[in-house]
């Protein structure tokens, strides 16, 4: 777990984090051991190591509030929770005090073999999120490459993919923190589908203008 002014931040695994300050927030929720359950739950995308039903199970309750990508709606059925909120790329949200942004995340080169097409194109409009909570700004970057709309995003933390095939490699990544230049930054998206803490690792190493945060899967 890593602490900053009062919010306490697990890693899950994958691109799953318990967000903690007084409200609770569990992000993309996929094989997850927590037992923890969620005052709000935040879903990028589609994909099923993003949005599991298995999971969500685990940690919703009748007070959850969903806010996920608009495609993942219609997938949303056969547990609990108290409403879901749909929302776009640029919305903005105000759940149960905390203000919720979705931004653009996308492939630019990372494609898929079968379909030709990226793994996630930006017409699908999946997102990530920036996540703002006791005067701090927290940025999941969703499943993404380093796209030109991360230069108008200027967060204090930054949870980033690292292991590359579906998302950003280490270098990619290390790229995209000098563009965003978050105060911390937390690695992400390896250890599960695809990469292994040596992206993590890597990634830490061409890292020197902030502080980076390996975290232990919880």
């Amino acid at each position: 777990m890593f602490e900053y002014k009062g919010i306490k931040i697990k890693w899950l695994g994958h691109n799953s984090f318990s967000i903690d300050a007084n409200i609770k927030i569990i992000t993309d929720p996929y094989k997850i051991i927590t037992q923890e359950k969620a005052d709000i739950i935040l879903l990028s995308h589609n994909h099923f190591d993003h949005l599991s039903v298995d999971d969500l199970k685990n940690v919703s309750t009748d007070n959850t509030t969903i806010v996920a990508a608009n495609e993942c709606m219609n997938m949303l059925t056969g547990f609990p929770f108290k409403e879901k909120i749909g929302i776009l790329p640029y919305e903005e949200k105000t759940v149960k005090g905390i203000k919720i942004k979705a931004t653009r995340a996308y492939n630019l080169d990372k494609i898929n073999p079968e379909t030709k097409k990226p793994f996630h194109p930006k017409e699908d409009n999946k997102i990530g999120f920036l996540i703002e909570l006791n005067g701090i700004t927290i940025y999941h970057t969703g499943d993404t490459d380093l796209i030109p709309e991360m230069s108008d995003i200027t967060p204090d933390i930054a949870l980033v993919p690292v292991s590359g095939t579906y998302v950003m490699t280490a270098n990619e990544a290390a790229k995209a923190v000098e563009r965003i230049k978050p105060k911390i930054v937390i690695p992400m998206h390896y250890g599960t589908i695809v990469g292994s803490e040596k992206d993590a690792q890597d990634f830490k190493q061409l890292i020197k203008s902030c502080e980076v945060q390996i975290l232990t899967k919880e």
